[in-house]
């Protein structure tokens, strides 16, 4: 049996590194064999490395960290790390998972570094794990229902003119350095805000991700065409293909 492995994803890379500079102390014999910045790229590199845990942040941007492990399922040990106390700590003391509360304390992380290894020794299928990540995916689901209201319009610069976009009429917006290019029905402009950011405020049931520098407005998704282990969509009233990259393909199986 070689050594342990992990992937840690969090979105925040002062604290990504913090957490595997805590886990390179605390646990030396591990090895992260990767490190994830949002929820689609932590089941790529999960895909790719195929580790044996897996620490996600819960809220990550385009797909959570509950979401996330329900992909990967029962294939790795799974540590939630989350800012929320009680929200969910009843599904994760049913002894599926683990959660870790930020900011991540030492103590802590020992404790749970104790419990993988354990757990590694004997790597049972931990049982009712579809059923306990089902459960936190909707009290998540509830969570954010109740969070701050999501972006209804963009400010943004056209010329000398400063534009008020309703954010129904966004056809899609691409990632331009530290700025983002909006493609709406009345034309592009650019706004100081980042993709991230953007896709933090945007009502994820409308719009999503189909790669790390792209967001599209699902209702102006024409068609979907597979392209060897990728794909593209074709926007309504478009020319212009846009790329969908392999972490993304499950928002278009339906298609």
């Amino acid at each position: 049996m070689g050594a342990p492995t992990a992937l840690v994803a969090e979105d925040e890379p002062l604290l990504r590194e913090r957490l595997c500079s805590m886990l390179e102390r605390l646990w030396p014999g591990l090895e992260v064999v990767a490190q994830a910045r949002n929820g689609y790229e932590a089941v790529e590199l999960f895909e790719q490395h195929k580790p044996g845990i897996a620490f996600l942040d819960v809220h990550m941007p385009g797909l959570n960290g509950i979401d996330a492990a329900r992909q990967i399922g029962a294939r790795a040990q799974l540590v939630f790390v989350t800012a929320f106390d009680r929200y969910a700590v009843d599904a994760f003391e049913r002894g599926a998972v683990d959660y870790l509360l930020k900011p991540v304390e030492s103590d802590r992380l020992a404790a749970t570094v104790e419990r993988l290894k354990n757990r590694l020794q004997s790597p049972a299928v931990p049982s009712r794990i579809t059923e306990t990540l089902d459960a936190l995916a909707e009290q998540w689901k509830l969570h954010s229902a109740a969070a701050a209201p999501k972006l209804q319009w963009i400010k943004a610069s056209v010329g000398n003119v400063v534009r008020l976009i309703a954010v129904d009429q966004v056809i899609y917006l691409k990632s331009d350095n530290k700025y983002t290019l909006v493609v709406w029905e009345g034309g592009e402009a650019l706004i100081r805000k980042s993709i991230k950011e953007m896709a933090d405020s945007l009502d994820a049931q409308k719009f999503v991700q189909v790669h790390r520098s792209c967001i599209v407005n699902l209702a102006r998704v024409a068609q979907f065409a597979h392209t060897g282990d990728a794909g593209e969509i074709q926007l309504q009233g478009r020319a212009e293909k846009i790329p969908v990259s392999r972490s993304y393909l499950h928002l278009f199986q339906q298609m």
